[in-house]
């Protein structure tokens, strides 16, 4: 006689990483693709929050390509805690190197410096010749905040930024990503006032400077890329099995670093540490920053004329 105590429990719901891990073992001919950056400038849109998608991208582009990331941050988009979750190994955030401005002066000198930061990564080491890539997430989201710099201004301060941008992509022949706060279509259709309008003008500026476009849309089987000439469906299950939370990025790189070749670790450092205590030694972001918005030497600067007497790269120099 079966337990009647067996019948009447509930049946516990399935978590989404754990459904991630079935439906991928189900079919080890999974061959994960996500797109190849392009020497250029690419703008990635990403429906809704898009930090594991940015980050995939960049881990991804390392896996296969020599040299480090140079990533100038703002709205936490590189913190230790997601990037350790996605990589498969811990050796692909020691080459992941972050500066962060929290202002669109500190913003715009951070970019400028860069110059200066590559210099110094080939000077610490014989094996590094060029940066492999330049991230640049909400590239424009600091120049929209500044309540004190009138939008004409900020514009002209956003244009030379990425001005500066695409000619380190020319110089060292490597892809530059940017991440923008604003949609241009979205902020299109709500054009008619002085606002709408202003708003529509930072994202058309981020636009314009974009040689490549990508774009990261939620299907119900996964993600979908959509570049300029190219469509990819990451990990197609017809029954809508996957979720893409941070586990279903960790599997995509973990399969991805089989497949070039790279060793895939066990869990990194802060890979099962609480976002609040996560140690701070597994990515280069407290390198030259901290988490919480610090400078790298501890200081917030205020004022143009002290924001640019500090470059958030020289710490560890």
């Amino acid at each position: 006689m079966q337990d009647s105590t067996q019948q009447d429990a509930p049946t516990q719901p399935e978590r989404g990483a754990d459904r991630n891990e079935r439906a991928l073992a189900a079919d080890d001919q999974l061959d994960p693709v996500l797109p190849s950056l392009d020497d250029g400038v690419t703008l990635l849109d990403v429906d809704g929050r898009g930090v594991p998608v940015l980050q995939s991208l960049a881990l991804d582009h390392l896996l296969t390509h020599d040299g480090p990331a140079l990533w100038v941050d703002t709205a936490g988009c590189a913190r230790t805690t997601t990037l350790a979750r996605v990589a498969p190994t811990w050796r692909l955030l020691e080459r992941v190197h972050v500066a962060r401005g929290f202002t669109p002066y500190q913003h715009h000198a951070a970019v400028a410096d860069v110059p200066d930061a590559a210099t110094d990564l080939v000077a610490r080491d014989d094996a590094v010749d060029a940066p492999a890539l330049l991230v640049a997430p909400v590239v424009d989201g600091r120049y929209r905040d500044a309540d004190d710099l009138p939008r004409e201004h900020a514009h002209q301060l956003l244009a030379r930024t990425l001005a500066r941008l695409r000619r380190y992509a020319d110089t060292y022949d490597a892809p530059v990503l940017l991440t923008r706060t604003g949609d241009r279509d979205a902020t299109a259709a709500g054009a008619g006032t002085v606002d709408a309008t202003s708003a529509d003008a930072f994202a058309d500026i981020v636009d314009r400077t974009a040689d490549h476009r990508l774009r990261c849309e939620r299907t119900a089987q996964g993600p979908r890329f959509v570049g300029d000439d190219a469509e990819t469906l990451v990990y197609p299950q017809a029954d809508g099995t996957l979720q893409t939370t941070l586990s279903y990025w960790r599997t995509v790189l973990h399969q991805r670093a089989s497949a070039a070749g790279v060793e895939p670790a066990g869990a990194t450092p802060a890979a099962n540490a609480d976002a609040a205590s996560a140690p701070g030694p597994s990515a280069a972001t407290t390198r030259f920053g901290d988490a919480d918005g610090g400078l790298a030497d501890g200081a917030r600067g205020h004022g143009t004329a002290h924001e640019h007497l500090l470059s958030p790269w020289q710490h560890g120099r």
